[in-house]
């Protein structure tokens, strides 16, 4: 009451206090971050080891396995470690424990990756050490395109030119371009110019890395001056390089460009990048964690002007699958909901008391209420996102309870020829103790969000911090600002707010209207709990049965993690029959493309991009992909804004592409940002692993269940993740005919090696282009269409030892007889056998795995789930070392509805506690309680109504309705207790008078959140589906728990309450008992 006095006191304090909240509310709105999502830090650190020629299965048992051996016998905090071993590239995944100090994790890889190159394969590089978030996600893509510029120009600009301009922007990082040629220097050899002088590709290597060094000469001093001494101990431009001396054979030097074709080129293509049909490149465009995707794609955008300024000419730039066009969408359809909802509310309060004054005392609080929560939330770090928005929308409703039970009980004594100050008082006083005690149980019943982990508490927490600050915030302006407002705008008043206007004035005329069909429904309302009350045995037996019928429902209406969104996105995978060449396989993703533009309609089609092939090593590290070899593409596919449901067109092309392309696979992956955040890297909602030591059997055992999975209805996009069987050529060198030529296994294949792959990596060297100053890498490789059988592979000529003269040949007399050119063939020391490899090896903390992915389409994840756990046990007993585990969005489902249930009956035991407390007493708080079951029941009903399943954002607005059903049924037993000490009536007709005079502030509570959860609960808005399903619960928790609060809470209390409250005589108690005398209730 204090605050109220005080409020009453000092007004001017109080208008004071509003304008800085709502001047600081501002500020912060500013100045917070914007994004779909809240930060959810879930730290990771990507290991990236490079050596192209290297097989996957080498990679992963000489580079990767020890890698993972030595990270986890000695990083601190690990939680999971996931590889991933492809031709050339090995991928670890680092997952930390939240809090882990991941500047020193990164230390200790580095250390630890340090050693491991010891005892890695010779030549292979230091591994690419990236911090990064598991949700960080592409946002867009900067499509580099031209009808006049060759495929290497525009990936060159992009790697060297545009990503400099590009990495200053806060918050955004992107690798390296996608498609496109990589400009080299290459040096194509001839075999047959080779075997005629007697030299092997090792030769050329060494020459080259002989005559193309960078190396200070120092300085010269002579006379009076210095002199920096330069040597032209690297070429300046490309034809020099053709001058360059290999060997002396004979008596004549054999120049590079005598064996050698030399040219300004590319390296070979291992990536093709099409948009909409046109080769092309592009940089994927990627925010951090905690930065926002609005800003960082207008940031973006800002920057292209100048980019596009100083670019060649004829090189064109666009912003493709921007994702902030979703998120904006999304931010202002939850905006919208809001505004809706407090037109509403607004509206609703006007009907229920009929003034004007009281509407405004009220729908200020609101906005003051919000502004006090985005402070708060400011301070906290948070950022404004779909959750804390929905939260705030979420409050809304409650916001006005606070207000409007006080301006109603202020009313109520106002129209008793109160004066306005002691009506205000008076009315504060009655409701000080149910008030306090509302707010705090709605705050309590938000404390399951402290028990998730993982990615539902970065999710929720922000959302729960929204609701309580704004609680907290409404329950101080009720007891400060709607007194203050009271007593301005009602004093002097009386006659007109009251039901005195003139007689034939619409005002007056409404007024009455509206006081006579309350005054009618209070009457019906008595007669039926009258009715109810005294047939108690009855209505409660018709609240347990229809609370053991609502039972089964939860396994009737399904389970998901979190509601799904249609985008207009789509990202389908293609893969050709491995080991197809990625030129055929161009041809055929052209013909698939074709196809889906016939199946989507041509009016609905924005964007076509795909990604053949594999991408860099370090592009690996920050966009997943499957892509495994030349057979494999992604294509991303986004629609115009009004198109008909993506999922159609999925199913269409599920369908159809299969058919027509036999022998090809099929299967769509995550292409929004919000089920990219939510499977953290992993391509489907549901990841069935294999694990076990033998790859082949593992292989057998996926195969069997992924035909058995396939059958589970739902289930769609079934496919075994892993490519296992990639052709291969074995070259079986004889060791002892190679040692008698003088030859080893590692001259052979460093010859091998330098023929098919270039030199690039066991002897880098590299040319300073003047024109630009970037340092380009000079290969020397075989052309690879030299290579058109298996004889000419086996003609590769290795050089022998002492083959030809070095190029000093100082006291050579001129009559020395010349060496003649001696070499061996590959097909001389070795023989080739046809061979299969897995083209890409996973591991799972270490084990081997196979992956089943499988999407989601027309059924709940857990049905799905649950009908894929029953396939999994029918195999029966597996071999030693094997096992079947489900991970992806199930595992992190499963986990949050633990933590949530939990969490939701020991808010229910702490509300319960709390009531204890300030009622002092064990079975008032019983009664209360009696509410929370309605709640659940109508969730659950109203859910199985609209066709909308259990998921963390349903299972977050029963919280909220158990919450405020509890509230409500404060205000009743309350006002019941006290009516039995005030008039000392009996049970019955305390709860029969407590119910007709709470009714009104019982329906104005509920119908408000009600109401103001309609707009959000239809979702009207862009990306409304995703806080759906909570304004969906709420509203059926309260519809029935305000049901049950009217007339079964009576009716418990009726028949358990038969103790004489004494909260209110409890110090008179002990006052009276320290004076040993007899404490006794009057008419007890």
């Amino acid at each position: 009451m204090w605050l109220v006095r005080l409020a009453l006191r000092r007004p001017y304090t109080i208008a004071v206090s509003c304008l800085l909240v709502m001047l600081l509310g501002a500020l912060s709105l500013t100045r917070m971050q914007v994004d779909i999502f809240p930060v959810i830090n879930i730290p990771v650190v990507a290991v990236v080891w490079n050596y192209p020629g290297l097989s996957a299965q080498d990679m992963e048992r000489r580079v990767v396995l020890i890698s993972e051996r030595g990270y986890s016998t000695t990083v601190n905090g690990i939680s999971r470690i996931e590889s991933r071993s492809i031709s050339g590239i090995g991928l670890l995944k680092v997952y930390f424990q939240p809090g882990t100090d991941i500047g020193a994790a990164i230390a200790q890889i580095s250390s630890v990756s340090s050693t491991i190159l010891r005892i890695a394969p010779p030549g292979i590089t230091p591994p690419s050490v990236i911090q990064f978030n598991a949700t960080n996600v592409p946002v867009a893509q900067l499509t580099i395109f031209s009808n006049t510029l060759p495929e290497q120009q525009l990936y060159d600009y992009g790697l060297n030119f545009i990503r400099v301009r590009l990495f200053t922007i806060p918050g955004l990082s992107t690798p390296a371009p996608f498609g496109g040629k990589e400009r080299q220097i290459i040096v194509d050899i001839n075999p047959q110019a080779l075997a005629a002088k007697g030299l092997s590709a090792g030769d050329v290597v060494s020459a080259l890395q002989a005559s193309n060094v960078i190396l200070p000469a120092g300085d010269a001093r002579i006379g009076s001056t210095d002199y920096v001494v330069q040597l032209n101990s690297s070429p300046d431009t490309v034809a020099q390089f053709r001058q360059i001396p290999i060997k002396v054979v004979g008596s004549a030097p054999v120049l590079l460009g005598d064996v050698a074709q030399v040219s300004d080129s590319f390296a070979e293509q291992r990536a093709i990048v099409h948009v909409n049909g046109k080769r092309a490149t592009y940089l994927a465009i990627l925010k951090h964690s905690d930065a926002s995707t609005l800003a960082v794609v207008e940031a973006t955008r800002e920057a292209l002007p100048l980019i596009k300024a100083s670019a060649p000419q004829g090189m064109e730039l666009k912003i493709d699958f921007d994702q902030s066009v979703f998120v904006r969408g999304a931010i202002r359809g939850v905006v919208r909901e809001a505004i809706l909802s407090s037109i509403l509310v607004s509206l609703m309060i006007l009907v229920f008391l009929g003034s004007w004054r009281s509407v405004i005392v009220v729908c200020t609080s609101i906005p003051l209420a919000i502004f006090t929560a985005i402070i708060g939330l400011n301070l906290s770090g948070d950022t404004i996102n779909i959750m804390t928005l929905g939260g705030l929308a979420l409050a809304i409703g409650m916001l006005v309870d606070d207000a409007t039970v006080e301006i109603e009980n202020i009313n109520r004594n106002f129209d008793m020829d109160k004066p306005i100050t002691v009506a205000i008082l008076d009315g504060a006083s009655q409701i000080a103790v149910p008030a306090i005690v509302a707010t705090l149980a709605i705050c309590i019943v938000f404390f399951p969000v402290v028990l998730l982990s993982g990615a539902a508490r970065y999710l929720f927490t922000p959302m729960a911090l929204a609701v309580v600050l704004a609680m907290l915030a409404s329950y101080v302006l009720s007891r400060t600002l709607v007194p203050t407002l009271s007593r301005i705008l009602f004093e002097g008043h009386r006659e007109s707010d009251h039901a005195k206007e003139e007689p034939k004035s619409i005002g007056g005329r409404l007024n009455r209207w509206r006081e006579r069909a309350f005054e009618r429904l209070q009457s019906s309302y008595g007669g039926v709990l009258e009715l109810v009350l005294h047939h108690r045995v009855f209505a409660m037996c018709v609240f347990v049965l229809l609370f053991a019928v609502t039972a089964v429902l939860p396994f009737l209406v399904g389970s998901d993690f979190f509601p799904s969104v249609d985008v207009g996105l789509m990202q389908l995978h293609f893969r050709a029959p491995i080991g197809t060449r990625l030129e055929n396989t161009e041809k055929m993703l052209m013909q698939v493309e074709d196809r889906i533009r016939q199946i989507i309609a041509a009016d609905e089609v924005d964007t076509i991009n795909d990604m053949q092939g594999i991408p860099t090593s370090y592009n690996l590290a920050f966009v997943p992909t499957d892509n495994v070899g030349d057979m494999d593409a992604e294509i991303l596919i986004a629609l115009k804004p009004k198109h008909r449901p993506t999922d159609g067109y999925m199913q269409q092309i599920r369908e159809q592409l299969p058919r027509e392309f036999p022998g090809s696979s099929f299967y769509f992956q995550s292409a929004d940002i919000v089920s990219q955040v939510l499977n953290f890297g992993v391509p489907s909602p549901v990841d069935i692993q294999v694990e076990g030591p033998n790859l082949d059997q593992s292989y057998q055992i996926a195969q069997q269940l992924q035909e058995e999975i396939r059958k589970v209805p739902g289930a769609v996009d079934v496919h075994i993740k892993q490519a296992i069987r990639y052709p291969a050529l074995r070259i079986n060198v004889d060791r002892d005919r190679a040692a008698r030529l003088g030859l080893t296994e590692q001259g052979v294949a460093n010859s091998m090696l330098i023929s098919l792959s270039s030199s690039s990596l066991i002897a880098p060297s590299y040319f300073l282009n003047p024109a630009n100053n970037v340092n380009y890498v000079v290969a020397v490789r075989i052309p690879p269409e030299r290579f058109d059988s298996v004889d000419t592979l086996m003609s590769t000529p290795l050089s022998l030892p002492g083959s030809a003269a070095p190029l000093q040949v100082a006291g050579t007399p001129q009559t020395q007889p010349i060496p003649q050119p001696q070499y061996e063939t590959l097909s001389n020391v070795s023989r080739v056998v046809p061979d299969s490899v897995p083209a890409e090896v996973n591991h799972y903390t270490v084990q081997r795995v196979i992956d089943i992915n499988t999407n989601i389409q027309g059924r709940d994840l857990g049905s799905v789930v649950g009908g894929i756990q029953k396939k999994i046990d029918a195999l029966g007993k597996l071999p030693q070392g094997t096992r079947v585990t489900v991970h992806g969005q199930y595992e992190v489902m499963n986990q949050s509805f633990r933590s949530l249930l939990l969490g939701l009956i020991l808010a229910i035991v702490l509300v319960y506690l709390l009531i204890v407390v300030l009622f002092q007493s064990w079975m008032d708080p019983f009664i209360i309680m009696i509410a929370v079951p309605g709640a659940l029941v109508g969730m659950l009903w109203m859910l199985a109504l609209t066709g909308t399943t259990i998921n963390v954002e349903s299972l977050m607005g029963s919280i909220m309705a158990v919450g405020i059903a509890t509230s409500n049924s404060i205000l009743l037993v309350s006002y019941a207790n006290d009516a039995r000490v005030e008039k000392n009536i009996s049970p019955l007709e305390a709860a029969l008078e407590a119910g007709k005079t709470r009714l009104r502030p019982v329906l104005m509570t509920a119908l408000a959140m009600i109401i103001g959860m309609i707009p959000m609960a239809l979702a009207l808005g862009e990306a409304g589906e995703q806080n759906a399903p909570l304004g969906r619960a709420v509203i059926g928790g309260l519809l029935v728990a305000t049901v049950v609060t009217l007339f079964i809470v009576p009716v418990v209390y009726s028949l358990l309450r038969k103790d004489f409250p004494t909260r209110h005589l409890l110090d008179e108690k002990f006052a009276a008992e320290a004076r040993g005398e007899t404490f006794e209730v009057e008419g007890r």
